[in-house]
Parts: C-alpha cells; structure tokens; sequence
C-alpha cells in the first residue's frame, strides 16, 4: 500500500489538495497537464504534455498504479487510452455523460433524478422559439466545455437574443427555463466500488459572475433535504460512480431539481479539509482505492468556505484566529481565476455568520 501511485489528469487545485490529503496515507502522485506552472506541480512530479499525445501518457501510466483526474473537460478519448493500462477512477463513460449538459441531464431524467426544463437549440431561429416557449426568462448555455459561468447567456427578451454573437451558434447549445430558487445547494457523495456511499452535510452555496464565493455547511434545514440528498445518492448508483461525485440543486418552496454535476471533488467541499473528520480529498482516494472511508461528520457545528477569486487582499495572512484556516494555490492572480480560499469554523450559525462578517471587515472586501 505504501508504495501505490496515484495518477491525477490534471494539475490545478483540486489535484494538489488530493495529494495533500493523500501523502498521509503513504500515497505518492503524478500529476499530468498541458500547463507547464499548474500548481499542483509544487508539490509533486508533474508531467507536461497535451491531453492527446499517446507516447506522454504511456510514459505517464508506467509511472502510476491508478489513475484519478481534478476537472471534467479531460478528454474522454485520452481517459480511455489510460483505461486500457491502468485503473481509472471515475470512468470515462461517466465522463462522457457529465461533459454534455443534455446528456447529464437525459440521464438524469432517465432514472427519474428530476432537472430543470430545457430545449435543445441549435440556431438563433430555434433559440427564438424555445425562448418564448420559457417566456423569456432561460438561460442559454454551451452544451459542453461551459463551467464557473463561462458560455453562459441571460434571455430576457427578444432583444437578448438579437446581442448574442453569432459564432455562438457554431457549437451545440442547450436552453433551460431559469428558476425562481430559494437556494442553491450541493451533495456530497463518495461511493466506491462495492456500492458503499457515504455523504457530507449538505452545503449551502452562493454564486457571483457563476462563480462559487461562499459555502455554509450545513445548511439551514429545509423539508426537501432528504429528497435532495437521495437524488444525489441515486444519481452516484445510476452511474456505478467510484470517488467524489457532487451534484448540485436547485431548491424552490416545494421542489428540488438538479442543475449539474461534477464527477470529482468541488470547490463546495473545501471546508472539509478542516470542517470534516475526512476530507472530500481523502475519501476520494480512499473510495478509488477500495478503502474503507472515513467519517463525514463534522468537528465543530459550522463551517464556512469562502473563496478568492483574482486576487488576495493585501493583509490576508496578517490575520491569525483559532478555527480560520487560509489556502493558498500557488497560482498568479487574474481576473476571474480561483486563487484560494479560506475556511471558517464555529459552533452555531450565529457565531459563525458574525466571523464571517468580522473576516470581511478586517480585509476591507466584499463578498
């Protein structure tokens, strides 16, 4: 067990705190990306080459023992090419599902895991028909490649739809009815592969520019959580999913329906580093590995995960508090880019909220 080599597709965040929690546990890791400053290479061997260069990646599966990745848009031909000489954990074809948004979302359908209503839409004429179909009020997205807001287009009226780039049009499209939601939310699931399946107390998340700012674990406690959780626990079966999978979820006064879902760990589950008896990294590992995982429970009532998109304040290691915890990437700041984030722990939602407001402060930003 000692001498088991993970391999991570993919060399960002996700990939360095895996191996973090992993090292512990006696793990070594290989990370893979076509970057040559991803991050998760300060603290590992990182190969650097791109996703279809079959002579790097045999090299890469003689170095590892199984194989893992940190984001989603890895090629599912170069997930497959791996798969053939090592194991792969989640599967390509659970891949494939999770890259195309009708896909997810048929599959989820399929196996009764309510979604939001959509349309397929591939020209302007068409997205003209399915708008007035939702009343001008949906969201226009890329089928594929779209993440942290990105292919993403407001429809609110004809004239929205007259603004958006023709070049668009070239690439599959998806529309879906947007919701008036009381919250967003997010399960987290690890299954390995005997069907075992254990959660995290689910999370409460808030979005800016598409972007995760702010999870609060657990959250406030609604009639449709059991729902939710079984949707996301249903879903993670239907897929034979082995690791981390998170779903997210819309919740309305009387309804909760899936917006999608990430087959690896998530920004929603960094809190768990500190905020869990076992991380969302290591029961990762630990589920891919045939382990047996660790608890979810939670060490001190709370916790909250706030996230720094672009750039740190000036003073963010100046402050020192019991139970705030900061991380760092490694990564150049640039707008829009997620560089790290910082945990909050506290015993009820009342001390936690006041911690967060009194963090705020003190780094004179916003959320």
């Amino acid at each position: 067990m000692n001498n088991t080599t993970i391999g991570i597709l993919g060399g960002g965040q996700l990939a360095r705190m895996m191996a973090l929690a992993g090292y512990p546990l006696g793990l070594e890791f290989v990370f893979y990306d076509p970057t040559a400053d991803a991050c998760a290479g300060q603290v590992g061997e990182l190969m650097v080459a791109d996703y279809h260069n079959e002579l790097a990646l045999e090299e890469f599966c003689k170095k590892v023992d199984v194989v893992t990745l940190d984001f989603e848009n890895v090629p599912v031909d170069a997930l497959r090419y791996v798969e053939k000489r090592k194991p792969v954990f989640p599967s390509p074809d659970v891949l494939e599902i999770a890259q195309d948004r009708l896909t997810e979302k048929s599959f989820c359908l399929e196996h009764g895991i309510p979604t939001t209503a959509f349309e397929v839409v591939n020209s302007r004429s068409e997205l003209m028909f399915a708008a007035k179909k939702f009343d001008y009020d949906a969201i226009l997205k890329t089928r594929r490649m779209g993440y942290d807001g990105k292919g993403q287009f407001r429809i609110n009226g004809q004239d929205s739809i007259n603004q958006i780039p023709d070049d668009i049009f070239e690439v599959p499209l998806i529309l879906e009815q947007r919701i008036d939601f009381v919250r967003e939310v997010s399960v987290i699931v690890a299954r390995n592969a005997r069907g075992e399946v254990t959660t995290w107390p689910l999370c409460e998340n808030k979005h800016k520019n598409g972007i995760l700012t702010t999870s609060i674990v657990p959250a406030k406690s609604s009639d449709l959580d059991g729902q939710t959780e079984q949707h996301a626990i249903d879903l993670a079966h239907a897929l034979s999913y082995v690791g981390v999978l998170v779903v997210e979820f819309f919740q309305t006064d009387t309804a909760v329906m899936v917006n999608e879902m990430a087959p690896r760990v998530h920004n929603s589950g960094h809190w768990s580093i500190e905020g869990s008896h076992t991380s969302q990294f290591e029961n990762h590992l630990r589920a891919g590995l045939g382990l047996p995982m660790g608890s979810t429970a939670m060490k001190n009532g709370m916790a909250a995960m706030l996230n720094w998109i672009g750039a740190f304040p000036d003073n963010v290691l100046s402050i020192n508090e019991e139970h705030l915890y900061w991380h760092l990437y490694g990564k150049e700041p640039r707008a829009g880019r997620k560089i790290g984030h910082s945990t909050l722990l506290a015993s009820d939602p009342q001390k936690l909220h006041d911690r967060i407001v009194n963090l705020v402060k003190k780094l004179g930003v916003q959320l």
